[in-house]
């Protein structure tokens, strides 16, 4: 199976499913993107980690990676290798103790353990050429356009807000002591927002 390595451009709410978001993924060495349609749960576990904000309590895929730790195993990489009527299908590569095996996975719970433990992403060539879309935008390079694509898909447009950078980090220190990680994703955008305001 020829495979092609691929990285996290960012997470966007879907407007067509209600409660899920879009996983986008783009091509390292070309220019295309594949989306994917992930879970609420599964895309606060890949964006927490991605923002290093650490929850109270361990995640499902915290516990996991806390496991292997103990018991040396390790997330060599995960691949996204089958897509069935819209469906995609991967699989967790782990390696313990000098034996490799391939355990089935689903496309998010397998990059939320690749990002845990900083494993490549790939996607098979077929996948890719089926379901991948073309980013004319980006360029030779792919660096720049990639992370301001970003950078947009990843919050909402700025809105008009009064309250100080660190009231708002206080606010989001409280909501993921309460463990509310969706309110703690969208102040995190808007603290984003403030500093990028203050930039300008």
């Amino acid at each position: 199976m020829d495979k092609l390595q691929v990285d996290i451009l960012g997470l966007s709410t879907s407007p067509h499913t209600n409660g899920a978001y879009a996983l986008i993924l783009y091509e390292i060495e070309g220019k295309r993107k594949l989306p994917i349609i992930i879970g609420g749960f599964e895309a606060q576990a890949i964006a927490l980690k991605l923002e290093n904000i650490k929850p109270p309590r361990p995640f499902t895929h915290d516990l996991f990676k806390n496991i292997a730790d103990t018991f040396g195993l390790i997330v060599k990489e995960v691949v996204i290798d089958e897509l069935h009527n819209e469906t995609f299908y991967a699989k967790v590569v782990c390696e313990v103790e000098g034996e490799v095996r391939e355990v089935d996975a689903r496309p998010s719970d397998a990059i939320a353990l690749a990002v845990r433990f900083e494993a490549p992403i790939f996607v098979s060539e077929e996948i890719m050429n089926e379901a991948g879309i073309l980013d004319e935008q980006k360029g030779d390079g792919g660096e720049e356009p990639v992370e301001k694509e970003a950078e947009e898909m990843a919050s909402p447009p700025p809105t008009a807000t009064q309250r100080s950078q660190q009231d708002l980090e206080q606010k989001l220190q409280d909501a993921i002591d309460n463990e509310e990680y969706e309110e703690a994703a969208r102040l995190r955008d808007e603290i984003t927002r403030v500093q990028r305001g203050k930039e300008k």
